[in-house]
């Protein structure tokens, strides 16, 4: 199964396109975002725009603009306030918006990935047996647009660069 990994997409609807062009093709349903999308009319556009699961955990810009207030009541969006954790294909994840956060998580926490934001820079550690991985920034602020690509069967992560 392939996953696809984003944070930090503040708004941007041309790139957020480009993602979802990429992902349709190769048939991934299964979305993590690690925070900042920014505002409602971009979650509903998220929404709207892909059929599968996104499992988001929010970021600093989404309280700046009251996402932690509202109600967010999507069939295919499964919001979590800080961190989140799954269970998909035997592999144990977590993901977040904050690195300081992710470092806990990996050093507390049986995780095989976490994942997480923020920074808009790509990054890849391990701790202890942990992944850590930063995707960078799907809005290509501060630094280029890029994704990430887990693939669950041989646990490979594939930085994508739009």
């Amino acid at each position: 199964m392939l996953i696809g990994i984003i944070s930090d997409t503040h708004d941007n609807l041309l790139r957020i396109d480009k993602m979802f062009s990429f992902i349709k093709e190769k048939k991934i349903n299964t979305i993590i975002h690690c925070g900042d999308v920014t505002n409602m009319e971009t979650l509903k556009y998220l929404s709207k725009n892909f059929k599968g699961k996104i499992y988001l955990s929010l970021g600093n810009v989404d309280e700046m603009y009251g996402l932690f207030k509202k109600d967010i009541d999507f069939k295919n969006i499964i919001v979590y306030e800080k961190s989140g954790e799954l269970k998909i294909d035997n592999l144990n994840i977590a993901f977040c918006h904050f690195p300081w956060l992710a470092k806990t998580l990996a050093k507390n926490n049986p995780f095989d990935f976490v994942f997480y934001g923020h920074t808009h820079e790509p990054w890849e550690e391990t701790i202890n047996k942990t992944k850590l991985i930063n995707p960078g920034t799907l809005a290509g602020m501060f630094n280029k647009s890029t994704f990430a690509i887990l693939n669950t069967e041989n646990k490979n992560i594939e930085l994508k660069i739009l």
